[in-house]
Order: C-alpha cells, then sequence, then structure tokens
C-alpha cells in the first residue's frame, strides 16, 4: 500500500500547482476590453483603424467566396471590370 502513496501525492500537488496557475492567470492578466480602456487615445484609434481595414478585407473575402460558390455564375471573377 505504501507504493501507491508517493503517486497519489504526486496527483494531488500536481493538480494543486495546476489550479494555483490557473487562478493566478484568471486574476493577473487582463481582459481585452480592459487593455483596450487603458491604451492611450492615439493608440485606440490605430487599433479602431486596423479592425475596420481587416473586417472590410474579410467582407471582400466573403464576397469573393460566395461569388465563387455561386453555380449559376459563369465568369470567373477576374473577368470583372476594376471599380473605380
Amino acid at each position: 500500500m505504501s507504493g501507491r502513496l508517493p503517486w497519489i501525492q504526486l496527483t494531488v500537488v500536481s493538480a494543486g500547482i495546476m489550479g494555483l496557475g490557473y487562478v493566478l492567470l484568471r486574476t493577473t492578466v487582463p481582459t481585452p476590453e480592459e487593455t483596450y480602456n487603458a491604451m492611450a487615445p492615439d493608440l485606440r484609434r490605430k487599433v479602431d483603424e486596423n479592425r475596420r481595414a481587416r473586417l472590410a478585407l474579410e467582407e471582400g473575402m466573403k464576397q469573393q467566396q460566395k461569388a465563387q460558390l455561386d453555380p449559376e455564375s459563369a465568369k470567373p471573377i477576374w473577368a470583372d471590370p476594376p471599380r473605380r
């Protein structure tokens, strides 16, 4: 029976260390909202501009995917006239 005791102790200690690490992580790491609110106004503007640019790019990619998946569309996307 004494042969199993070290494994049980090791398991309990390991679980305790992992639990402590998780609690420390949850209490010390700020959320993305807290990080954004702590930024200087000029950095917030840059972050907002980057978000808008990323969302516009993603929307364009979604439109391309939708056009490519459309079975009724016989012409390729690259055949569209350029936008002005």
